[in-house]
């Protein structure tokens, strides 16, 4: 599976990526710093209905969000994490088990923490000025 998109047609993006997630609550999202990855999650948090702002976790590692419908949404950043430890202690496995939608950035700091059959891994990549490529990774 793959997309390639201008950064016009984020949000459309985001919705084809919404059907790729079908049973995976996690979606991990690699690529490289500024490819967007922040950017996109906020376009899937307003098709899920986030009602709060979007922003990244950089430094409070988790930001939950809270839909129109109740529901939970949390977003990850995992870049300044560098052990399993550090994640128990910050909560970041509690969220990923939660059942609950979580959107990590950074994912491949810690590999060891994603459940294959739950998590969803793509990839995006800048790929011109204005283009993007989010691609599933097997």
């Amino acid at each position: 599976m793959e997309i390639e998109f201008s950064l016009d047609e984020l949000n459309a993006a985001a919705e084809e990526l919404t059907g790729w997630l079908n049973e995976h609550p996690v979606l991990a999202l690699h690529g490289e710093m500024g490819a967007g990855k922040t950017t996109l999650i906020g376009a899937l948090c307003r098709i899920w209905g986030v009602v709060d702002a979007t922003n990244s976790p950089t430094f409070s590692i988790i930001n939950a969000y809270e839909t129109t419908s109740g529901k939970s949404v949390f977003h990850l950043d995992l870049y300044r994490l560098d052990s399993p430890e550090e994640a128990f202690a910050a909560g970041v496995t509690d969220v990923i088990e939660s059942g609950n939608r979580c959107l990590v950035e950074w994912p491949e700091r810690l590999p060891a923490l994603f459940r294959s059959n739950e998590t969803l891994h793509v990839q995006l990549e800048v790929i011109g000025d204005n283009r993007r490529r989010l691609r599933r990774i097997d």
